[in-house]
C-alpha cells in the first residue's frame, strides 16, 4: 500500500541540502505525561506523527487514550477521542472515574471520510493550537470504499492510509488503537504497522519472578522520530497509571 507522503515541491534528484524543513516539524508536542513522552523519546510526538497502539485485552489502552487526551487538553493541545467500541455515555463513567476534569473533545464516528473532515474544521477553527486524533478502535473504522459499508480485510489499511495522509497534510497526530488476538498477536495485516511512524503496545506483567510482576508494560516498538526499545512499567489503579519504573524492550 502506498502512503501519500511525496513532496510534489522537489524535483526527483534534488541535493537533499537544498531541501529545508518546516519549521512545525522541528517541535515537540509535550503530552503532559512523562511516562508516554518518555516512551516517544522523551520530548512527546513530533506533529504529523501516527501511532498505532495495541495491547492485549484489559491492559487499559482505552484508559491510557482517555487519560492521554486530557493531559493533551491540560497542555493547552486540542485533543478529540472518537470512539465506535462505547457509547459516549461509557467514555463519561470511566471519565469520572478517572477523576479526569479539562474537558477534551469526542466523538462517535465510524465512517473516516467524514471523521477527518470533522477533524479538519476544528483543526481551521483553531489555527494556533496543535491537534490530536485518538481513535478506539481502528478495527470498526469504515474507510467509505463501498456504499453499503461493507467490511473487508482490507479497510483497516485503507482507514489507516487516510489517517496518515491527513496527519501529513495538516502537521497533527493521530493514535489509533489497535486491537489484538487472544493469543496477543495484532488483529489485521502486517502492513498496518510499517503503515505508521510509532508503533508502542500495552500488556501485563505475567512473570512471576519480575519486580513488575502484575504492572502494565509501555513498550516501543517501533519510532521513526526518537528511537525504539523504550520500556514504561506502570502501575494501574482505580485513577490511572502511575509509573514504577523504566527499562529496555527484550
Amino acid at each position: 500500500m502506498k502512503l501519500n507522503v511525496k513532496n510534489d515541491d522537489f524535483v526527483f534528484g534534488s541535493n537533499i541540502n537544498t531541501i529545508k524543513v518546516p519549521e512545525k516539524l522541528k517541535e515537540k508536542v509535550a503530552t503532559g505525561l512523562g511516562y508516554f513522552d518518555a516512551a516517544l523519546g522523551g520530548k512527546g510526538m513530533t506533529p504529523s506523527l501516527v501511532t498505532l497502539f495495541c495491547g492485549t485485552p484489559g491492559a487499559g489502552k482505552t484508559t491510557m487514550m482517555l487519560t492521554l487526551a486530557d493531559s493533551l487538553t491540560k497542555s493547552g493541545h486540542i485533543a478529540l477521542f472518537n470512539t465506535a467500541e462505547e457509547s459516549l455515555y461509557q467514555v463519561k463513567l470511566t471519565v469520572d472515574r478517572l477523576k479526569l476534569k479539562n474537558g477534551f473533545k469526542v466523538g462517535q464516528e465510524s465512517h473516516v471520510p467524514t471523521l477527518l473532515n470533522n477533524c479538519k474544521k476544528i483543526i481551521e477553527a483553531n489555527p494556533k493550537k496543535n491537534f490530536c486524533l485518538i481513535i478506539d478502535s481502528l478495527q470498526t473504522l469504515d474507510d467509505g470504499k463501498f456504499d453499503s459499508g461493507r467490511i473487508t480485510n482490507a479497510t483497516a489499511e485503507r482507514a489507516l492510509q487516510q489517517i496518515t495522509d491527513f496527519c501529513k497534510k495538516h502537521y497533527c497526530n493521530a493514535l489509533v488503537i489497535g486491537q489484538v488476538t487472544k493469543s496477543g498477536n495484532m488483529a489485521g495485516t502486517q502492513k498496518l504497522k510499517h503503515m505508521v511512524d510509532v508503533m508502542l503496545s500495552l500488556h501485563k506483567e505475567e512473570n512471576e519472578k519480575s519486580d513488575f510482576f502484575g504492572c502494565r508494560v509501555l513498550e516501543t516498538h517501533k519510532n521513526r522520530f526518537g528511537g525504539a526499545g523504550h520500556s514504561i512499567f506502570l502501575s494501574l489503579k482505580e485513577q490511572g497509571f502511575f509509573e514504577v519504573g523504566r527499562g529496555c524492550v527484550s
